[in-house]
């Protein structure tokens, strides 16, 4: 059987027989073969997560305990949400994020007793 498909604005004729599938484009299954790993590459490199850790660390301000956690490896944040909460002489305090950007790596959980320059996260 065959069939026209419509991938990404370009028209496909795609011919199936017993499990298998060819596509011809313009008559050049290359072409369609060609344009098919493109995308396909195009959109692994939009879906893949940033490698854990890298990018710009999140450093404690202050010595404190932290109180809460409210990002994770992978999250998308922006600028001014607030990643976590801690306690520093008796007042809560918060961290926000300086940019929109992605957490890669989160390296303290609630109840950690942190000093100044201590990482928390990583966001890129």
């Amino acid at each position: 059987m065959k069939y026209i498909v419509t991938l990404n604005g370009k028209k496909y004729e795609v011919e199936v027989e017993k499990g298998t599938a060819t596509a011809v484009y313009a008559g050049k299954a290359e072409q369609a073969e060609q344009d098919i790993k493109e995308q396909s590459v195009s959109q692994q490199k939009q879906e893949q997560p940033l490698p854990k850790g890298s990018g710009e660390s999140i450093n404690a301000p202050m010595p404190g305990l932290i109180l809460k956690v409210n990002c994770s490896a992978g999250m998308k944040v922006k600028a001014g949400d607030v990643l976590f909460v801690f306690e520093a002489m008796k007042m809560e305090n918060e961290i926000t994020s300086p940019k929109d950007c992605t957490v890669t790596d989160v390296y303290v959980t609630k109840g950690t007793q942190i000093k100044t320059g201590t990482a928390l996260c990583s966001i890129a």
